[in-house]
């Protein structure tokens, strides 16, 4: 089952637009997915209130392409997975950029793991996520999306936790409108996503079952290094 603009009925909060029933998009890489995303926002095309905002690493080159295409600034908002000990792809939560841990309790209750037994994991992805930071901001001010109209991309969703996260820390810098752009997702993550306070708009180009992982539906999905990170966001500024 594909969502699209008539799901609206059902999610009244929130305007859904994940395309039309038709055989399902595969992505070339994660550029051709930014640009894919770009032809559903053009209602945002050079508003100087917008900013799309990229989730590292793989994010920011998807919301790269969506930036330029529209002719708004980009930035990021660093998130980090807390996965399963013994199951590192498994996400338990993540941790929103302040570094505050937004857990999944009903999948912690389903693999009997307590907040407890994921101390170690958490100091260690803050301290990751804090060296991001660092790196990838350098000298440029902190995030500000105060009165802003935030535009948060990345390159999928499996489980939701880091975009969940993304928007935990997008509600708390005081954006006055939250869209999210997704290339491809599970409904039952995207439900979770369109729930979250502070989204109003969901724009989501395949939502394929069965899901396979965010991987699956691109022909090219290497991972992105820090370099490329740094290089996209400095060549679009806020």
């Amino acid at each position: 089952m594909l969502f699209n603009k008539f799901d609206i009925a059902f999610f009244p909060k929130v305007f859904v637009d994940c395309g039309e029933d038709r055989v399902m998009i595969r992505f070339k890489d994660r550029k051709d997915a930014g640009i894919r995303l770009a032809a559903k926002l053009q209602k945002y095309k050079n508003n100087s209130d917008a900013i799309v905002i990229g989730l590292p690493r793989g994010g920011v080159v998807t919301a790269f392409e969506v930036a330029r295409v529209l002719g708004l600034s980009l930035d990021i908002i660093v998130t980090r997975k807390i996965a399963y000990p013994s199951q590192p792809e498994l996400a338990l939560g993540a941790l929103t950029q302040e570094g505050v841990p937004i857990l999944d309790k009903n999948l912690m209750n389903m693999m009997g793991v307590t907040k407890q037994d994921l101390e170690i994991v958490i100091e260690v992805e803050k301290k990751e996520s804090q060296r991001r930071i660092e790196h990838y901001r350098g000298n440029r001010s902190p995030l500000n999306l105060k009165e802003k109209i935030a535009i948060i991309v990345d390159d999928g969703i499996a489980t939701g936790a880091t975009m969940r996260a993304a928007i935990v820390s997008a509600v708390a810098l005081k954006a006055k409108k939250i869209v999210i752009a997704i290339p491809v997702s599970p409904v039952e993550s995207l439900e979770k996503i369109k729930k979250e306070v502070g989204v109003d708009e969901v724009v989501c180009l395949e939502t394929p079952e069965p899901f396979w992982g965010v991987g699956g539906f691109y022909d090219s999905f290497i991972q992105t290094d820090d370099t490329e990170v740094v290089e996209l966001i400095n060549k679009i500024s806020t």
